[in-house]
């Protein structure tokens, strides 16, 4: 039986890029056909990670894999979100390179109102989800992570919930000593966020380093309140 057609949620950090690795591991049940993610134009970044564009294209070269881009705008409710979701289902229908891949992959951990969120979605869309890492201990992943050779910059902390200090930091050992035991190792409750820019899932490492920290608020909800919330971002240059 040939292996299953399947494209990869890629957020540019360590949880979906360690779920990419994970089923390239498993060339005889997996045939990775692609990534995809979200992006803001108004800001040419990767939603929610505040990931540069730039660095994304040179991700995908890097992975040797298309990418396929699904642009929301800023601000952006949850309809706004969805509809733009059954337009790449739609996209992904109609591409000779895509169109058989029936599967998406995505590097949640434990979540479940999350994973519950996803299945409901593609629910009768004729695509299924998987989750190649649910359930794996997060501290024992995050230092297989690190083990591998997987690198990563922090590049976005949600001050209430970890050091705003963590920002720009490298996903290595050090940080792992350095987090609070309250704080996921992997930032699966939103306390932080990664940039991965090398790991066994590349070919060649993506030419970047941590750049300059910034505080910005944080995108209004849906119902347009944001609580006066920041993030602290560490952007990218090139290196």
């Amino acid at each position: 039986m040939p292996p299953t057609p399947i494209l990869v949620s890629w957020s540019s950090g360590k949880d979906s890029a360690w779920a990419l690795h994970v089923l390239r591991a498993q060339p005889e049940a997996w045939d990775v056909r692609g990534i995809f993610t979200t992006v803001t134009p108004a800001f040419d970044r990767v939603s929610v990670h505040g990931t540069p564009r730039w660095v994304l294209a040179r991700q995908a070269r890097c992975l040797e894999l298309p990418l396929y881009e699904i642009e929301i705008p800023y601000p952006c409710t949850n309809e706004m979100y969805e509809a733009a979701m059954r337009g790449f289902l739609e996209r992904v229908r109609r591409l000779p390179e895509a169109r058989t891949a029936s599967h998406f992959a995505f590097g949640d951990l434990f979540l479940e109102d999350v994973r519950a969120y996803r299945e409901d979605r593609l629910a009768g869309t004729g695509f299924t989800p998987v989750f190649p890492i649910w359930g794996a201990d997060t501290p024992q992943v995050a230092r297989t992570m690190v083990a591998s050779g997987l690198r990563a910059v922090v590049n976005a902390v949600s001050p209430e919930l970890a050091p705003a200090g963590i920002a720009g930091r490298w996903f290595d050992r050090k940080l792992l000593a350095d987090l609070p035991p309250e704080v996921d190792p992997l930032g699966e409750n939103g306390e932080f966020h990664t940039c991965v820019l090398d790991g066994p899932m590349f070919s060649s490492p993506v030419p970047a380093r941590p750049g300059r920290i910034v505080r910005r608020p944080v995108a209004a909800d849906a119902d347009g309140d944001a609580d006066g919330r920041e993030c602290v971002y560490a952007d990218l240059v090139r290196a």
